[in-house]
């Protein structure tokens, strides 16, 4: 696709930092409603966090290197902009590998009501657990299709959305008291207690117990998404997605300029002036309205607010692996096909969260690193090369918890490469053989295998200490601690509007916060 190398007019109804995805759904909203609009992008391509990448040197196969499934991006965008872009439908769930009295078994999550309750059985000796399952995520749904809906809305107030949830008691157990309370009263399994917190913990520094809730705001916006919760992969990885997004801006009449970099931001009325990088030096254009998609301390270092009002930390690390073949499972009841197509977790039984959780607060990186993992290719092939497919390689994605980025200062690379040993050592302890022994290699001979910590994706990325929603979560509602405005997008400065995932409702693929922040300019 064609980039476009230069500014072509002084003044623009609207100006977008960032090529991101949700910069990119702004954009294409507001360039389809006759908005003249200006996309500016540090990196020479477009796409953020959401890219696919040739990771190995010398190996045709496009990753999705950083973002990697997709949840909250609500089909109404997608049919909006028209985009040819689809997900498909992961047919597993989850597995979980375990040791019970002396024995290599697991729970596995999928295949069908019967065959999910049979493992549920054959792990904890009774179905207990499986009907407290059942009833706690018929809840969760309940909630989830009461809230996505109102994500591409205005903002609701706390007593409007609870009274379109309807339901006092989930609300009680979601909005109200800590997770942990909630899943200690219905389930009775440690490893059962554990897949169930796991997705209140992705990239969220937190345990259990934590009465700020944030385990619970992680939590629900990993349940909502879709109305259903369920994490689908992209179909040609993530960079598919943002693909269509710039060529659907730039069709209709959006400008995108990669390779400048945004310097200021003078907020003014009628008219802010948006400074940028160039080859030749320094330039400048002004705007109606300026979209900010990057973090808040981003938006407020561009402004000149001074620091930010909270500051971020991500807290976990990715890693990415080619492998030549799928290892075999200690477990030899399930096909490795099956345990990695859906999310396989490792050491994340509920105890061994709360001892990583503690280990990481007191400084040390976790001496049994909790993670979980995917195989993309096992549903989407595309993203290898025919040759590499005929051949039976395969993609894991490895994503670690409780790795705050503060544990990485002092000497990143080294203990980037401590925590990468502890999580394949972890992986190992439930394979019938190394990892290390299916890895391919690149055309160079090296394994196909690299991590990122939170300081990595810093200086990847400009992510606020690795942090991939940018700031904390917020519940998706008018909250008097935040700036939220009518759309959760705007911001002290009128004529400035943050379109990133810091926005309220922001965080993970979504495109929500770009929809949202176009919305509020329509509105006008």
């Amino acid at each position: 696709m064609p980039v476009q190398a230069e500014v072509s007019r002084d003044v623009y109804d609207v100006v977008i930092v960032g090529g991101g995805h949700n910069g990119l759904v702004a954009a294409t909203y507001l360039a389809r409603a006759g908005r003249s609009v200006l996309v500016l992008e540090r990196l020479d391509v477009t796409g953020g966090a959401a890219v696919s990448t040739r990771a190995f040197e010398g190996v045709d196969a496009r990753l999705s290197r950083y973002s990697y499934l997709v949840s909250l991006l609500p089909s109404k965008i997608v049919d909006d902009l028209g985009l040819t872009f689809a997900v498909r439908k992961r047919s597993v769930s989850s597995y979980t590998p375990t040791d019970r009295d002396g024995r290599a078994t697991g729970l596995f999550v999928g295949g069908g009501r019967e065959r999910t309750r049979a493992s549920f059985r054959s792990l904890t000796g009774s179905d207990a657990e499986y009907e407290a399952w059942e009833k706690f995520y018929g809840t969760t749904g309940e909630v989830a299709r009461s809230i996505f809906p109102t994500l591409t809305e205005p903002l609701p107030t706390r007593a409007a959305l609870r009274a379109r949830i309807g339901n006092d008691a989930a609300w009680n157990m979601l909005f109200e008291q800590p997770l942990g309370v909630s899943i200690e009263e219905r389930f009775r399994d440690d490893l059962v207690r554990g897949v169930v917190l796991t997705d209140a913990l992705i990239g969220t520094f937190t345990s259990a117990h934590d009465t700020s809730l944030a385990q619970n705001i992680c939590f629900l916006y990993h349940i909502i998404g879709g109305g259903t919760g369920d994490w689908d992969v992209p179909i040609g990885g993530m960079g598919a997605f943002t693909d269509a997004l710039a060529q659907a801006a730039r069709a209709a009449g959006a400008e995108i300029v990669t390779g400048n970099e945004v310097l200021r931001i003078e907020p003014d009325d009628p008219h802010s002036v948006v400074t940028y990088r160039t080859e030749a030096g320094e330039a400048a254009v002004a705007a109606r309205k300026v979209l900010v998609n990057a973090s808040p301390e981003a938006l407020a270092e561009l402004v000149g607010d001074g620091a930010a009002d909270e500051q971020a930390e991500g807290a976990q690390l990715k890693v990415n692996m080619l492998l030549r073949r799928l290892p075999r499972l200690r477990d030899t009841s399930v096909d490795p096909r099956e345990a990695f197509s859906g999310t396989f977790h490792i050491s994340e039984g509920y105890g061994q969260l709360e001892t990583a959780y503690r280990e990481a607060a007191a400084g040390s990186l976790p001496s049994a690193p909790p993670s979980e993992i995917y195989c993309h290719s096992l549903t989407d092939p595309t993203i290898l090369s025919p040759d590499l497919v005929e051949r039976g390689y395969q993609t894991l994605t490895m994503f670690a918890l409780h790795t705050p980025a503060r544990l990485f200062e002092g000497d990143n690379n080294a203990k980037r490469e401590a925590l990468l040993k502890g999580a394949l050592a972890q992986l190992d302890a439930v394979l019938d053989e190394p990892i290390a022994d299916c890895l391919a290699v690149d055309g160079d001979g090296r394994p196909c295998i690299e991590a990122k910590t939170p300081l990595d994706l810093e200086q990847e990325l400009r992510l606020p200490r690795g942090n991939i929603f940018h700031r904390s979560l917020a519940l998706p509602f008018v909250d008097e601690s935040r700036t939220t405005g009518r759309w959760g997008v705007e911001t002290a400065h009128k004529n400035v509007l943050l379109c990133g995932a810091g926005a309220v409702r922001g965080g993970g693929v979504s495109g929500i916060p770009g929809h949202n922040a176009a919305m509020a300019v329509l509105e006008e």
